[in-house]
């Protein structure tokens, strides 16, 4: 087999594992927005690729320069902003199972280095998935780099930056990544994603 088949294979089992993760985390969000009481929109409502919050979930914002997986290009950038609250950290611990208690525990946080809570380095990183979910397309990560420059804490508003600095071929880009905490840089890093079609309906 060439290596190109042999790269072809992959991708189209990555593919399909990732829709099965996809459907997964789906079928996750129902479950824990009606835990909380929200009620999710119907499918006229609003597009299956592109799932805003309730009225009276956290405010999120989100902006993108790419309107088409087809116009997709180098320059592109994509951004999500949110609060950090203490339902965040605290329900990230629940289901990541990461009970350090420098999240947690307000007396403990207090004695170390950070003088106080701060949220999950992964929680924070996450926002950058919730930008790459912006871009047009269904997105699938292949790689992210982080490198953690400082610390999050509950009440910060943080905005995640992407851009695509590289176009790899195949559908695949190389983008800088990072997440703002005002001004400060709390994450920097690198991802290259694959934009692959929307399943047919």
């Amino acid at each position: 087999m060439s290596s190109q088949s042999e790269r072809s294979t992959l991708l189209d089992t990555w593919a399909e594992t990732s829709a099965h993760v996809f459907d997964s985390v789906i079928a996750a969000n129902r479950a824990a927005f009606a835990a909380l009481g929200v009620e999710p929109t119907t499918d006229e409502e609003v597009p299956a690729e592109r799932v805003e919050p309730a009225e009276d979930l956290p405010e999120w914002h989100a902006e993108t320069t790419a309107d088409s997986p087809e116009t997709v290009s180098v320059g592109d950038r994509f951004e999500f902003a949110k609060t950090i609250t203490d339902d965040d950290v605290r329900s990230f611990a629940a289901s990541s199972g990461d009970t350090n208690p420098l999240h947690l525990d307000d007396e403990f946080a207090e004695r170390t280095r950070f003088c106080g809570r701060i949220a999950h380095g992964t929680l924070v990183g996450g926002l950058i998935s919730a930008a790459l979910a912006r871009v047009p397309g269904l997105v699938i990560y292949l790689s992210q780099d982080l490198e953690f420059h400082n610390p999050v804490r509950i009440g910060d508003r943080i905005t995640a930056e992407c851009e695509i600095v590289e176009d790899l071929g195949n559908s695949q880009y190389r983008l800088t990544t990072r997440v703002l905490d005002g001004e400060d840089v709390a994450i920097d890093g690198e991802a290259v994603i694959l934009i692959d079609d929307l399943p047919e309906e």
